[in-house]
């Protein structure tokens, strides 16, 4: 992508088969207690996380700093508690009350194709800034305006739809996958990545290390 856009980090926690998920009635947790304290440690370095519409509305996710000693540390620096919340949409069909909207005093952001900003406005105007970024939404467009917003680091936290399209776009700089000593093996289930043409490229494994149980592996894309 030619035009300036983010430090992009793409993070997944998956099964050993490549899965997000399973198909039953709660989420399945893969990640460790452990896992779960780096990752908040790597949200308290970055400027903004993003995730996918269908995991606000899946997961109904906070995406805030859990350690108060984090949150501290940022504002001490000058900077909010938590980093901003962004969610791409290509519909805008997104509940103002999803913990996306109210959990946190942050800013939130909603990009969607331009068709679509004035419905969206209507539904979270009031919670959020709604983008157009496109028509279709383009990624090259939402990164170009975070940057221009003052974000330099960007986490990416799903869902597999989502890290497709950064990957597709050749959009990444580093991806972290902690990958579960287990396998889902259904067919139905989420995968981390959905079949697509992805660059013709190997990505350089940076780490790869044992956490408890959990194997965490971290790529560089350049």
């Amino acid at each position: 992508m030619s035009q300036p856009r983010p430090y992009v980090l793409l993070s997944a926690a998956v099964s050993m088969d490549g899965f997000l998920d399973d198909t039953g009635p709660t989420p399945l947790v893969l990640s460790s207690p452990a896992d779960f304290d780096e990752i908040d440690q790597i949200r308290a370095g970055v400027d903004a996380i993003l995730v996918g519409a269908g995991t606000v509305r899946a997961d109904n996710p906070r995406l805030l700093v859990r350690s108060e000693s984090r949150r501290r540390e940022r504002e001490r620096r000058g900077l909010p508690a938590s980093p901003a919340k962004v969610t791409l949409s290509t519909t805008g069909e997104l509940d103002p009350d999803a913990a996306f909207f109210t959990a946190g005093d942050v800013e939130r952001l909603v990009y969607v194709p331009d068709a679509a900003v004035a419905a969206t406005k209507a539904r979270v105007g009031a919670v959020a800034t709604v983008i157009g970024a496109g028509e279709p939404l383009a990624l090259a467009s939402v990164l170009a305006d975070l940057h221009a917003r003052g974000c330099g680091r960007l986490l990416v936290e799903g869902g597999g739809l989502v890290h497709t399209l950064f990957l597709t776009e050749d959009a990444v700089d580093e991806v972290r996958l902690a990958v579960a000593p287990f396998f889902v093996g259904d067919a139905a289930a989420p995968r981390w990545v959905s079949p697509a043409a992805f660059p013709d490229r190997r990505l350089r494994l940076a780490e790869a290390r044992a956490l408890g149980d959990i194997a965490v592996l971290r790529y560089l894309a350049r």
